[in-house]
């Protein structure tokens, strides 16, 4: 196993385990490796210090770096938006790319309100906005189930 330092293209960081370099490779090529902060698919290896092992125990240590888990997000702003996602994904139902079509019908009254969050185009959302569908964009991208 090799543990990564990872970066999205929004310049997210955080760390991640893999099976080996060609592993990670065909994952990444594969898109099949996200942020764990905005889910960004563009995901590159960042610079890393190697981690030197103790002599006698064996143990790991880097005393500059305080302990925190896989993927957890370092910054404020980067844990606030960690706290929105979970939230909008707890409290709300996730349509997918049937987001335009529930909006709309939920907004003519056809269907009950309830939260939702999913995708739309470009075109569909300005669509929605354009006849008063009250939407925003979220500012993180969905994740997406790969089994």
């Amino acid at each position: 196993m090799i543990k990564y330092s990872l970066k999205c293209a929004e310049g997210h960081s955080f760390e991640s385990w893999f099976a080996s370099a060609d592993a990670f490779e065909t994952l990444r090529i594969s898109g099949h490796v996200n942020c764990a902060v905005c889910g960004s698919p563009k995901v590159e290896k960042a610079m890393m210090a190697p981690r030197v092992l103790s002599g006698e125990s064996g143990a790991e240590t880097d005393e500059k770096e305080p302990a925190r888990p896989l993927s957890a997000p370092a910054t404020p702003a980067e844990q606030a938006l960690a706290e929105l996602r979970r939230r909008i994904e707890a409290e709300s139902d996730y349509v997918g790319r049937d987001f335009a079509r529930e909006a709309r019908a939920m907004h003519d009254g056809e269907v009950p309100h309830r939260s939702i969050h999913g995708e739309a185009d470009p075109k569909e959302a300005r669509r929605l906005i354009e006849d008063g569908v009250p939407v925003m964009p979220l500012p993180f991208a969905p994740r997406r189930k790969t089994n």
